[in-house]
């Protein structure tokens, strides 16, 4: 019962005690209907809907006009669980009285309860917008994204899906229906694409894609070169084939994704990550000076990529260059504070120019990240993602 009241109270957005508007005239109407509202609001204070409800059926009887006692009314139905009773209520105080979010949300609800599919999703769409209490927003889109899922409409869902992770972006049926409503994006997309252009350097870049999720490293390369075989222009293709490669630990395919990062870079000069992967490699290989051009360029193109910030940092470190170092580091944990080894390099830096009590900190800070990353490569080790694509390996690089 405590539940119910509480989302009762987060739709009612009308006050029994000033719902004295009458359409009929006569002092024993007039004291009636008073008589019988103060009864609802001493019930509802009780926390008694069940004896309000008659009460307000009373009260709308004898003034059907009054706004305030139709939505608080078709409230109460809705929460009592009888949705066909409360469209009407709700209906009615929707048409008198337009913008009331929260009214109109709930008569969308209690029409796709009631199988009115059309006219639910009309008052969803319409009510979306205008409601401001977070739960309810959530309740409502998360309604509306199922709607449109069922209708095959998943632009508009994912529409509605991006506006519910602004509102509440920590909400686990939020991140799910954004999980499931990208999916099955990717998948109407799929097979669009192999039915428009089967043979095409896309559809093959698109199974790589498909390989490399499911774990088949050398079918995704396979697939990366048929593509890059028919168009070797292909946006995006050199640096996604490269980054499959480099995960390698065989000399000859890091050497090849060094080719193909170029190659990347060659089609797209402002290709950011081209360049920052150059840079690691190069910092590899010993070339600090090349390393330290290279990070430079990337934060250049890209001034808020932590990576860079990390990789021009640890070159810097290298090149004994520990201010400039330092500055990047502190940079890097503002804009990403769970990034483990950053913390760890900022650490040692502080503890170098006696910062103690701020290194001990830091050290604290890169436990506490570490635990967290080794616990999320176990997740995706089960889910066959590659640690390129979630930031995993980051613990390797120290």
């Amino acid at each position: 019962m405590g539940a119910t009241l509480r989302n009762i109270s987060a739709v009612l957005a009308l006050s029994l005690s000033s719902a004295l508007c009458f359409s009929q005239s006569g002092e024993d109407k007039q004291a009636s209907l008073a008589a019988h509202l103060q009864k609802a609001k001493t019930y509802l204070n009780e926390k008694r809907p069940d004896l309000a409800i008659p009460e307000l059926q009373a009260a709308a009887a004898i003034d059907p006009e009054n706004v305030e006692t139709r939505g608080n009314l078709g409230v109460l139905l809705y929460f009592q669980g009888k949705a066909r009773d409360a469209v009407p209520h709700l209906r009615a105080a929707v048409d008198r009285q337009p913008g009331m979010g929260k009214i109109q949300g709930l008569l969308g609800l209690a029409e796709i309860r009631t199988l009115d599919f059309v006219q639910g999703r009309k008052d969803l769409e319409a009510a979306f917008p205008l409601i401001g209490d977070q739960k309810f927003k959530v309740e409502v889109g998360l309604e509306l994204v199922g709607v449109y899922t069922q209708s095959s409409d998943l632009e508009a869902a994912s529409v509605v899906v991006a506006q519910l992770r602004r509102a509440a972006p920590d909400n686990a049926e939020v991140l799910y229906a954004a999980y499931r409503t990208y999916a099955d994006l990717s998948a109407e997309s799929m097979l669009a694409l192999s039915m428009a252009a089967p043979d095409s350097a896309q559809m093959h870049q698109l199974i790589a894609h498909e390989e490399t999720r499911q774990g088949n490293t050398n079918g995704a390369l396979g697939q990366f070169r048929k593509a890059i075989a028919i168009d070797p222009h292909l946006p995006g293709v050199h640096f996604e084939l490269a980054e499959l490669l480099h995960t390698s630990q065989d000399a000859a395919a890091k050497n090849e994704s060094e080719r193909e990062y170029r190659a990347a870079q060659a089609e797209n000069p402002l290709d950011e990550k081209s360049i920052f992967r150059l840079a690691e490699i190069d910092s590899e290989k010993g070339n600090i000076q090349q390393s330290e051009e290279e990070y430079t360029q990337a934060l250049a193109l890209q001034p808020a990529d932590a990576d860079a910030k990390l990789g021009l940092a640890k070159t810097l470190i290298q090149m004994n260059q520990t201010d400039k170092a330092q500055r990047l580091l502190e940079e890097t944990v503002e804009l990403e504070p769970t990034n483990a080894t950053a913390h760890y390099r900022l650490s040692t830096l502080y503890r170098k120019i006696g910062r103690v009590e701020d290194a001990k900190k830091e050290v604290e800070l890169y436990k506490k990240y570490k635990d967290m990353k080794e616990k999320l490569r176990a997740l995706y080790q089960e889910l066959q993602i590659q640690p390129k694509e979630t930031g995993a390996d980051e613990l390797d690089q120290k």
